[in-house]
């Protein structure tokens, strides 16, 4: 199969991208609210079935970063390719197994294809003309979130209508025909990071993700002073630091300390992840709110896999809308000003939600505002660290700022489960209804100081790109005239 030796239109690159960031979104969530439905089906345990989740997430940690960076040296489109076929060989092998424990390694597998969103961003980096940098990007982020979204509605019906084994058969037919329209039609990376991988930084990187989110994401069912968790914590710390200073003295550093430290990009990481804690705590609670039996517990709405699905699908929406109109309205306004406006929208719809979630206009009010806030703030957020970083460093720089949403995301849902938990007393089966007031008011404030941290944010211009810190490499001559391309737009 040969790779075409012009180089298509961004158009068609963007096409080829958005199918695979649709795929690995989509994988992301899908899981989420059949997961009750998937215990008996492969005859486990609560706590076993949860690594289906567990597994996905510390393979992602680990996988995003690190694939990205990867990427940004021997080329994106290569490694776009490789983090592709992972995703389709782990679908095959979770649509194909009835085995809890096959399909815990699927998904560990399917985790590489976190590597997806920063190889696509540095792809869009090095193709698309500067003037349509910024609305590049915040549609591909903006379709990332949609695709999570999506999955939470679609996974109801995929079950009812077919079986579990069809939540992997469809993302792998999209994930095998973007990874064979990649190697069609996506051009060789015009910029490379120079330098060898350092894997020792690679492998400390891995164990103070694992670690951390190991430690958060069980602290509820393990307990937070349990000493499992303490060590877990003990370790990421000393790996951090550790981490930390091997990279400062590296000369070829995995994750470049002076990128990390420009004031865009860490003020912006930090809004990733308290927004992260938030959209992932609300993605994880509010179905299961929704799924309560009312007879029983007194609240909830006593809806089906499919009906709570069909309750966050003004997220989707919005998300979809909102993620397209955020690139024009940063040209106008500023990318800093838009997450601001999404940060403050966010804080709406929670507090809605911890005042009435008893009634369904509410559900779908607070779902559609909060859509909106997400669509502004993510769609942006993501534009302003390609905007800022060297093009060298892209893939490495998106990978880490998709990590701390996710990092934000544990810590926020672990948060969240322990205030339900701490509600049920006694032999409650099920959590006291101010279990989820309180959540929903927690989910507020994490909103309102993202908001707050939004206004740390530089201004930068809308048709800002830094230069690449390395030539275009000279075996690809179609790599000048690309550069030349960027330039004269």
């Amino acid at each position: 199969m040969a790779r075409t030796t012009s180089r298509p239109h961004h158009t068609v690159i963007f096409a080829v991208l958005v199918l695979g960031i649709a795929a690995y979104s989509l994988l992301q969530s899908m899981v989420v609210p059949v997961l009750a439905l998937l215990i008996p089906a492969l005859h486990t345990t609560q706590a076993t079935a949860t690594w289906l989740m567990t597994g996905y997430l510390l393979s992602a940690s680990v996988a995003t970063p690190i694939v990205g960076r990867i990427g940004d040296k021997v080329g994106k489109e290569r490694m776009l390719v490789a983090t592709l076929g992972a995703l389709t060989v782990g679908s095959l092998i979770a649509a194909m197994t009835d085995s809890v424990g096959v399909m815990i390694a699927a998904r560990v597998i399917q985790g590489i294809g976190g590597g997806v969103l920063p190889l696509a961003f540095g792809v869009i980096r090095d193709e698309f003309p500067a003037a349509k940098l910024h609305s590049a990007v915040g549609v591909a982020s903006a379709l990332a979130a949609v695709g999570g979204g999506l999955g939470l509605v679609i996974a109801g019906p995929i079950v009812d209508h077919l079986n579990y084994h069809w939540l992997f058969w469809l993302p792998m037919i999209m994930t095998a025909t973007a990874m064979v329209a990649t190697v069609l039609f996506v051009p060789k990376s015009p910029v490379r990071s120079p330098g060898s991988i350092n894997w020792g930084a690679a492998l400390l990187l891995s164990a103070w993700l694992v670690t951390l989110l190991l430690a958060v994401s069980k602290g509820p069912a393990w307990g937070w002073s349990s000493s499992r968790v303490l060590g877990l914590f003990a370790v990421a710390v000393v790996c951090l630091v550790l981490w930390i200073v091997v990279e400062l003295r590296s000369t070829t550093p995995l994750i470049d300390m002076r990128t990390m430290r420009m004031p865009a990009v860490w003020t912006t990481n930090v809004v990733a992840m308290l927004a992260g804690a938030a959209m992932y705590a609300n993605m994880t609670f509010l179905p299961q709110l929704l799924q309560t039996p009312r007879s029983i517990a007194g609240y909830g709405l006593s809806a089906s896999t499919t009906q709570s699905g069909l309750y966050m699908l003004p997220i989707t929406i919005a998300l979809f809308f909102l993620g397209m109109a955020a690139g024009p309205l940063a040209g106008r306004i500023g990318a800093k000003n838009v997450v601001l406006i999404g940060t403050v929208i966010m804080a709406a719809p929670f507090v809605l939600l911890a005042v009435d979630h008893d009634r369904s206009w509410a559900i779908y009010v607070a779902s559609g505002v909060l859509g909106v806030g997400l669509g502004l703030a993510f769609s942006s957020m993501s534009a302003i660290i390609v905007g800022t970083v060297p093009a060298a460093q892209t893939g490495a720089a998106t990978g880490i700022n998709a990590n701390i949403r996710a990092v934000g995301g544990a810590i926020g849902s672990a948060v969240a489960g322990s205030v339900l938990a701490s509600s049920a007393a006694g032999d409650q089966r099920l959590p006291a209804d101010s279990g989820y007031t309180e959540i929903f008011w927690f989910l507020a404030a994490v909103s309102g100081v993202a908001a707050l941290a939004s206004l740390r944010i530089p201004n930068i211009n809308r048709h800002h790109t830094k230069p690449p810190t390395s030539a275009p490499k000279p075996f690809d001559p179609v790599a000048t005239e690309s550069e030349r391309d960027v330039a004269r737009s």
